[in-house]
């Protein structure tokens, strides 16, 4: 009996460590778990933290390259070429073809010791005045620093306004038989919304500290007195053209007033007027005049993040300004 009871209590305790065992072992498991998926975790932020921090180092590289202005082509070691430098389009300091950007082109080109001779090739229709300005002044500085090297500016489709201006300052200009060149002219041009404003019961109300800051302002009568000043403003920088003009092309220029008119001709026909000097492309003018083929491209090309910032900076200055510009057409 009392074996028995022995046994079967001996039986009950063993029952019972067997059953405080298995209970033990989930509890292990799940602590395994956690800590097996804690460091799963702790890896995977790990590797997404290096990930984004490479990431974010892409982003700066890209956007430190970005601001950084690109030339179309390096010129080859040692090799005699012709230099090129483009200016295409509207002549703007919110445009590609900006005075800052074509007279860097123009300055790599000049100091470039294998180019044999300097392309500008032109294909405008003009543009800011004051940017014209400023490439023409800086190619007749270039050209006093380095007088063994001839500037030849070849105009394309057009080179007109500005873009003749520019062109103007070269040592010779070429252009093809059918392009457009001249349009040796000033123009300001706008619109007059005083009498749909009457029609419409709308009243400007405009407030100024001076009699005259509001006298282009569109939506008020134009008076005699701020039409003469303004033809008179016009007048003086039409008269600048004409002697940056005069100034570079000499006595090449025909003497013919109808010149200074505002008029534009074909190539022919300004060959014969004396506002260029041959007709060819830049190719011809490699080649034929200056008696080199290889021409590299100096030509910055302006990267898109200083281009779109322009552009920014110049929608809000004219609409919190609302001035008017003046242009070279």
């Amino acid at each position: 009996m009392l074996d028995q009871e022995t046994g079967q209590s001996s039986s009950k305790h063993s029952g019972a460590g067997s059953s405080s065992n298995e209970l033990n072992k989930p509890e292990w498991q799940i602590l395994e778990k956690v800590a097996t998926a804690s460091m799963i975790e702790q890896r995977k932020a790990r590797r997404w933290g290096i990930f984004f921090k490479f990431l974010t180092f892409a982003y700066l590289l890209i956007f430190v390259v970005a601001l950084l202005p690109i030339k179309s082509a390096m010129a080859p070691a040692g090799d005699k070429h012709v230099a090129l430098v483009s200016l295409s389009g509207m002549i703007a300091a919110d445009t590609p073809a900006n005075a800052n950007t074509v007279v860097a082109g123009l300055r790599s080109a000049f100091e470039a010791e294998n180019a044999a001779g300097i392309i500008l090739a032109i294909n405008s229709p003009g543009g800011s005045p004051v940017q014209s300005g400023y490439i023409n002044d800086e190619i007749g500085r270039l050209r006093e620093k380095y007088p063994e090297k001839k500037l030849y500016a070849v105009i394309a489709d057009l080179g007109a306004s500005g873009g003749y201006y520019v062109a103007s300052a070269a040592d010779e200009i070429y252009a093809d038989k059918a392009s457009l060149v001249g349009s040796i002219g000033v123009v300001s041009a706008g619109f007059g919304f005083n009498g749909l404003m009457e029609k419409l019961g709308v009243d400007r109300r405009l407030y100024t500290s001076g009699e005259s800051k509001a006298f282009l302002d569109s939506f008020s009568a134009e008076k005699d007195q701020d039409k003469e000043f303004w033809q008179s403003v016009l007048a003086v920088t039409h008269a600048q053209f004409i002697d940056v003009v005069k100034q570079g092309r000499g006595d090449r220029l025909l003497d013919d007033p109808e010149i200074f008119s505002g008029l534009i001709w074909t190539g022919e026909q300004a060959l014969a007027k004396g506002l260029i000097d041959g007709l060819g492309s830049a190719g011809y003018v490699a080649r034929e005049v200056i008696g080199i083929e290889d021409i590299v491209d100096y030509t910055i090309q302006p990267n898109p993040f200083e281009s779109f910032a322009r552009r920014l900076g110049a929608s809000f200055s004219l609409g919190v300004m609302g001035s008017a510009t003046q242009q070279m057409r």
